[in-house]
């Protein structure tokens, strides 16, 4: 690893954070209300009549352990949340008041109105066209201090060079190994500030000796883990002339500890040379309220009655459903027979961005809410202790687009609740989950990171890919105590992820390499019923040493019931398998007989087999 500082002068940031928030001087916990349709974010929030309006004003509040947040039930809000830290006197606790619907998080835009479309071809209807005003300088970056880094086996060299004819300092970036990924090369600039909602234009000039496209430029946390604080539009063509570039930017947290980073490795070719003349990064006005400045992993039609079909070109678009998201442009091109708006009543194009964004957060409750049509993870993050999801709803999430590697197809990404690398004492519990493109339920990590102290406990989740996958990689890296425990997981692979997936690959239990020092795991006391390959996939080098599984009801109406390193075990011979592994000794084969499939109740009927199936006095599965 290498790193470069290179000074040219002080870097200049603009004033002002946001709104101060209104809080009580006493020194006891707080309880906040929202209610979205009433309140107002001048108030103080602390009685239902003086609520707040907006998630903004949610995340901007300087909230202390022990504070609660609470959500008007039977409401809407758009956007992400950003949770503060609480510590070990108090949790900081996000739920619910009031009657009615749990309170509902959308991480999508709504593009319901006729007018939110205009004709683009032959059946054929794109999302209107944006339009940005600039207006006040936020920094300017020919003044700010640049930072070279290089990592897995990529090597670059950065030198200034000296002003133009105009006055304009610049770099010269000489690459004499590219490197394999984005992350490899990272050109930076530390010391931004950035505010949720607002728009950027970065602006700056380039040429390189050999042609070349920069496909990521990111607002992002200077430090692990890394956070995103702005999606962007970058995928710039520098050719061998002096070219102007511009990037949009639009910011989904607040923050002052945000970076400018141009992501060069893999696009840099080696032997090349890369002049660069920086700009300025401005604030934008949009034309648009919520542009699409996300890619767009998912259209959801009346409330699931249909979904999109995601395509990679305009060109692809043969059936009514598909469409394809241009990230230079934040639009989106539609297949369908008439204007969208008049053939559905719910248009909602999910985003990649997580609906909850908990990276580096601890000591957080959530309960009782309900998340839907995002097109990254429900509720993700890195870096996580001591956290709680109980009671709460997540639907239709994932999709959005994470990477194409070269030549290969483009990979797609959403669970519905992970805990990224370095989570421990989480827990998932009494939740509803379905229609996920990737997981359910899910820690996973790679590098050296430690997974310990996670449950996930009664929860119901049907028709998603894979109801919980687990993998932790790196011999350094630890896995101890995840319990996988009385939850009831219906039709993997059944959902709408399935049809247009690269890798499909429907399973309740999916297992991926884990090469983590790991011990106590346990996955006990649940039910799986149906799944579109198998209830179950271990891949990987064999770790079962470190897992326990007992007291399951398994039922595969069709296909093999389990896929066990290269091994198939279909439900006729899965008494066999047991016997000979001495694995899974109390598990039966069985239909687990639910009161309500078709209407998903998947609680017990009165003969089920699964009530007499454990060793705790309480039937297998969520449900009674």
């Amino acid at each position: 690893m290498v790193a470069l500082w290179i000074a040219l002068g002080a870097l200049l940031l603009a004033a002002g954070m946001g709104d101060c928030v209104a809080a009580d001087a006493g020194a006891g916990p707080r309880t906040f209300h929202v209610d979205a349709t009433r309140g107002d974010d001048a108030r103080d929030g602390l009685t239902p009549e003086t609520a707040w309006r907006s998630l903004g004003m949610v995340n901007r509040a300087p909230l202390r352990p022990g504070d609660k947040v609470l959500f008007r039930r039977g409401e809407v809000w758009r956007g992400q949340l950003v949770p503060r830290n609480g510590d070990a006197t108090g949790v900081v606790f996000y739920g619910a008041f009031g009657e009615g619907a749990k309170p509902l998080l959308l991480g999508s835009v709504a593009m319901n109105r006729p007018e939110d479309w205009q004709p683009a071809g032959a059946d054929l209807w794109a999302t209107a066209p944006l339009r940005f005003e600039p207006g006040a300088v936020q920094a300017d970056l020919q003044q700010g201090k640049w930072w070279l880094y290089h990592e897995g086996g990529a090597a670059c060299s950065l030198s200034p060079i000296p002003p133009d004819g105009e006055g304009h300092p610049g770099y010269r970036l000489e690459c004499k190994q590219s490197g394999t990924e984005a992350h490899h090369i990272q050109l930076s600039v530390p010391g931004l500030s950035v505010r949720d909602g607002q728009y950027y234009l970065l602006t700056l000039r380039a040429r390189c000796t050999q042609a070349m496209t920069l496909r990521r430029v990111a607002l992002m946390k200077e430090s692990a883990p890394w956070t995103g604080y702005a999606a962007s539009d970058a995928a710039l063509a520098i050719g061998t002339e002096w070219g102007e570039h511009t990037v949009r930017f639009h910011a989904s947290q607040t923050a002052k500890d945000a970076r400018l980073t141009l992501f060069l490795g893999g696009a840099l070719p080696a032997g090349a040379t890369l002049l660069l003349q920086p700009g300025k990064l401005v604030e934008a006005k949009c034309s648009q309220p919520m542009p699409l400045s996300a890619d767009v992993g998912n259209i959801v039609f009346d409330q699931g009655k249909a979904t999109g079909l995601k395509k990679w070109s305009v060109a692809d678009l043969r059936q009514d459903g598909d469409y394809f998201y241009d990230a230079r442009a934040w639009q989106v091109t539609l297949r369908s027979n008439a204007n969208p708006a008049t053939l559905y009543r719910s248009i909602e194009l999910a985003l990649s961005r997580h609906i909850i964004d908990q990276s580096a957060r601890g000591y957080v409750t959530y309960e009782d809410l309900a998340l839907s049509c995002g097109a990254a993870h429900g509720i993700g993050g890195g870096g996580t202790h001591h956290i709680a999801v109980r009671n709460c709803d997540i639907s239709y999430i994932g999709g959005g687009h994470q990477f194409t590697p070269p030549g290969g197809k483009p990979v797609r990404y959403g669970n519905g609740v992970e805990f990224w690398s370095g989570a421990r004492e989480c827990l998932v519990e009494g939740c509803r989950l379905w229609e996920i493109y990737d997981a359910a339920l899910t820690n996973q990590g790679d590098g050296v990171n430690v997974q310990e102290n996670i449950t996930y406990r009664r929860n119901v989740i049907w028709n998603s890919e894979y109801s919980f996958e687990f993998w932790n990689r790196g011999p350094t890296s630890r896995t101890r105590n995840i319990r996988f425990e009385h939850n009831t997981c219906v039709n993997a692979g059944h959902g709408w992820g399935y049809r247009q997936r690269p890798d499909p690959n429907g399973r309740h239990l999916m297992f991926y390499d884990n090469s983590s020092a790991t011990e106590g795991v346990f996955v006990r006391y649940n039910i799986f019923c149906n799944a579109k390959d198998s209830c179950l996939r271990l891949s990987g080098r064999d770790w079962t040493s470190a897992l326990t599984m007992d007291y399951n009801c398994w039922f595969q109406s069709q296909g093999p019931l389990l896929l066990w390193g290269k091994e198939t075990v279909p439900a006729d011979k899965f008494a066999a398998f047991q016997q000979a592994r001495g694995f899974d000794a109390h598990s039966i084969v069985a239909d687990p007989k639910f009161a309500g499939p078709a209407r998903n109740d998947y609680r017990l009927a009165p003969d089920s087999p699964a009530r007499a199936l454990s060793d705790q006095g309480a039937p297998a599965g969520a449900l009674p």
